[in-house]
């Protein structure tokens, strides 16, 4: 298996479905904010929706990955510009200058997502670390951008670690504001296997280029597309490390293309 994202034909194609999935909408909507999920999935309360009571709106995608929550967790980890990437289309979030380079492989340097208190997104983008519990919960936060220095310090990446008694970074009483929750589960199967659940959540927008920008017409549909793709390819990777498990393969090389 070639490292997940890398062709220029599956990029390509994939842009063409978000295109697509832009044109037609609300069409698909409910589909797309539903894909994979059960109901009782979709109306849980995972962990990190208390961190946005009240969302603009919110989307919950699934798959069902022939592993236990212990052989997935490792690839959720490392997830992470400068770490093991997002398992997803590669070339196109290159192109907005991400600089992600996807892994086929567990790399122990980057496990510790608690210590590393941040998963970024591009060089100079990340999502702070709000919860992380091994083999089951992997909750991110964004935060609105701050409008004055004080609170930039209290809301930069990293400013909070899993297990932080508030849901904002606190500097001099002030509260950072939650704008969006990405958030990863996993949560064993009675009859084997493990369910890969995602779950994002959007705050209201705060101003009129949030309002813009962060859209739920233009975000929904981009994000479906790359998490359909990171949730696939993570269940491949880690069904195919269950599998080399189980037949006593110590290690598997990748394969860069």
């Amino acid at each position: 298996m070639t490292a997940p994202g890398r062709g220029w034909l599956a990029n390509g194609l994939a842009g063409v479905r978000i295109l697509g999935h832009l044109v037609t909408g609300p069409l698909l909507r409910r589909r797309r904010m539903g894909w994979g999920a059960v109901c009782s999935e979709v109306e849980a309360d995972w962990p990190g929706n208390e961190l946005i009571p009240d969302p603009a709106w919110t989307a919950t995608h699934a798959v069902t990955v022939a592993a236990s929550p212990e052989q997935i967790w490792p690839w959720l980890a490392q997830l992470g510009q400068g770490r093991g990437g997002f398992y997803s289309f590669e070339r196109l979030e290159n192109l907005l200058g991400c600089q992600i380079r996807n892994v086929d492989r567990v790399l122990p340097e980057h496990q510790d997502v608690v210590a590393a208190g941040e998963v970024r997104l591009a060089p100079q983008m990340a999502m702070r670390v709000a919860r992380a519990e091994i083999a089951a919960d992997l909750v991110l936060v964004a935060d609105f951008r701050a409008a004055d220095a004080e609170t930039t310090d209290a809301v930069g990446p990293g400013s909070a670690h899993a297990g932080s008694e508030d849901p904002g970074s606190r500097t001099g009483g002030s509260v950072a504001a939650v704008a969006g929750v990405w958030s990863l589960h996993l949560r064993p199967r009675p009859e084997g296997g493990t369910r890969l659940i995602e779950r994002l959540r959007y705050a209201k927008a705060r101003s009129f280029p949030e309002q813009i920008f962060g859209s739920r017409h233009l975000i929904e549909p981009i994000s479906f597309v790359m998490s359909k793709e990171m949730l696939c390819n993570i269940k491949e990777l880690a069904e195919r490390g269950a599998l080399a498990s189980r037949s006593g393969a110590d290690h598997i090389e990748p394969t860069l293309a």
